[in-house]
């Protein structure tokens, strides 16, 4: 059942707040027109990524694979949340709800004290 009170404990503004909004990095951002938002009435994570690869397919394809899993190097946030500490796919998104594609980052290199 939906209600205003997040799980953060904020209150939404309901006028503002009717949409869930989903942040694309960077690196991401030529597959869905330089966009660094979108937003989705979604219900929940499963139904975003559905949206996302009716709207923007080459965007979808980088974030899951041919099954329609998420792929291994991306992780999904809901908030502070990360979904596989949820719900997985079926986590409930409610208006005013981020949700955070972040690529793994690695590699690197080791400091040198100076």
């Amino acid at each position: 059942m939906w209600s205003p009170i997040r799980e953060d404990g904020r209150i939404l503004d309901m006028v503002r707040d009717k949409t869930v909004t989903i942040l694309v990095p960077g690196p991401l951002r030529e597959y869905c027109a330089g966009a660094s938002e979108l937003s989705s009435a979604a219900p929940n994570v499963r139904a975003a990524l559905e949206e996302i690869e009716r709207n923007h397919p080459s965007l979808y394809r980088n974030v899951c694979d041919e099954t329609g899993a998420v792929r291994r190097h991306i992780n999904i946030f809901v908030n502070t949340s990360h979904m596989r500490d949820r719900e997985g796919l079926d986590t409930s998104l409610i208006p005013g709800d981020e949700v955070i594609i972040l690529p793994a980052v690695s590699g690197g290199r080791e400091c040198q004290s100076v």
